[in-house]
């Protein structure tokens, strides 16, 4: 299987390349007023509005830095009514892949109530590379606000 390989700070995680759409370069957002904390905002995608969020913010409670490196994951997520749907991550050091057997990662137990987003791990010698869950990265209510954002992908 494929993975895209990114940065969370100093932690290196993946996530499954067939969700992925497209990686693009950092583009101008407009900022939605009193969003909640990781909703970056909202970018112009092909002549389309996509919801953005900020894995940084979300996850360490700060920005993601504005390195050349830093890109917008757009994703296929599923929609609320079961409808793929695009939602763009902001993400650093967003430009490395990796094929890998989904076997070769394991189970921690670590974080899997508090942080269910956060899959297994695989041991790599550079160090470990945690498996992101994105289908359970974002809580109910900002799943909810993403997705009314979001639009539908096309067929």
């Amino acid at each position: 299987m494929l993975f895209l390989l990114f940065h969370i700070g100093k932690e290196r995680y993946a996530l499954e390349a067939s969700r992925v759409v497209e990686v693009v370069p950092m583009l101008d957002m407009k900022e939605i007023p009193q969003a909640p904390p990781g909703l970056a905002g909202l970018i112009n995608y092909r002549g389309q509005p996509v919801p953005v969020v900020d894995l940084n913010r979300l996850t360490l409670g700060h920005a993601a830095t504005g390195k050349f490196s830093t890109r917008i994951i757009i994703m296929k997520c599923e929609g609320l009514n079961g409808t793929p749907q695009m939602v763009g991550l902001v993400a650093e050091r967003a430009t490395g892949m990796l094929r890998k057997d989904p076997h070769d990662f394991v189970k921690t137990g670590l974080g899997e109530i508090e942080k269910p987003f956060l899959g297994p791990v695989l041991m790599d010698p550079a160090g470990p590379i945690q498996w992101i869950l994105e289908d359970k990265l974002l809580t109910y209510d900002l799943r909810q606000l993403v997705l009314d954002l979001a639009p539908p992908v096309a067929p």
